[in-house]
């Protein structure tokens, strides 16, 4: 079976890091963090969470709570009992760009027991959150990214997203024809060599992808190659070589097709991005 998270996360990297593991009591405000996420883990206590736009949820059991993408939350807890939290920021690489973090909801919540094989992972990770040792933040950042993978898996396997990347990676045969896309940006696929790689007729592929993705696989396509096309930019790699890399005849097809999917020439896009003041502080 062809590595499905492997495609992207090899590409698109995501890492963690810690910033707070103890108590919380009482009512604590989590602004939200510039471009990156967070990922919260229960461990023990009834926690009430908020948002700005009146969702709340009630956590009574050990659970995980993640946020993708930037949103600002608060928890309640008892004033006394408080919950046992341990709490890192997500970052994203290319943030909204990142095909992962674009693809989930705005906030995940899963009882921890739903992590398939996360025990061990978790008693280490809450062992170490909970003491002082020596090489403790690094060894909890790695811990929470490897839970952001078994969240991942969770959700691919339990079915819980419908719609969308996360939904065609789990399909037993969309997935195929994701990965080679994901792996070969640069091949000339067409609606013909991806139905065959997926295993299916051309109508059938079609029908299937759009119902499950939301969008045409040529489409898909595109929005692929943009966001590797961002990341080659944001790491000051030349236009000729990124049509090539990417699977442009040229230059002026590559700055084309970016215009279409983004409202913007490279040149512009790059020029935004190093003005904005996220930028600005890296």
């Amino acid at each position: 079976m062809v590595d499905r998270l492997q495609s992207l996360l090899s590409r698109f990297a995501v890492t963690a890091e810690v910033f707070h593991a103890g108590p919380l009591c009482g009512i604590n405000d989590l602004a939200a963090d510039g471009e990156r996420g967070q990922l919260h883990l229960i461990r023990e206590g009834q926690v009430r969470v908020e948002h700005a736009d009146g969702k709340v949820l009630q956590i009574d059991q050990p659970s995980v709570l993640l946020y993708p993408r930037p949103l600002a939350h608060r928890f309640v807890t008892d004033p006394r009992r408080g919950a046992d939290f341990a709490c890192a920021h997500l970052q994203f690489e290319g943030a909204g760009t990142h095909p992962v973090a674009a693809a989930l909801p705005p906030v995940i919540c899963l009882p921890l027991d739903q992590l398939h094989g996360g025990q061990p992972i978790l008693s280490v990770l809450f062992e170490e959150a909970f003491t002082q040792r020596c090489g403790r933040q690094a060894l909890l950042d790695r811990l929470f990214e490897v839970v952001l993978i078994q969240i991942l898996r969770a959700l691919m396997e339990s079915g819980l997203l419908r719609v969308g990347l996360l939904a065609g990676m789990a399909h037993p045969r969309l997935r195929h024809a994701l990965v080679a896309m994901h792996e070969s940006p640069a091949e000339e696929w067409t609606l013909e060599s991806l139905a065959q790689r997926a295993g299916m007729s051309r109508s059938a592929f079609a029908d299937s992808f759009r119902d499950t993705i939301g969008s045409t696989p040529g489409h898909y396509l595109q929005g692929w190659r943009t966001r590797l096309v961002q990341q080659a930019l944001r790491k000051g790699l030349p236009l000729k070589r990124i049509a090539i890399d990417v699977g442009y005849g040229s230059e002026a097809a590559l700055s084309r097709a970016f215009k279409v999917q983004t409202g913007q020439s490279p040149r512009q896009w790059k020029q935004a991005m190093a003005a904005s003041p996220r930028s600005e502080a890296v």
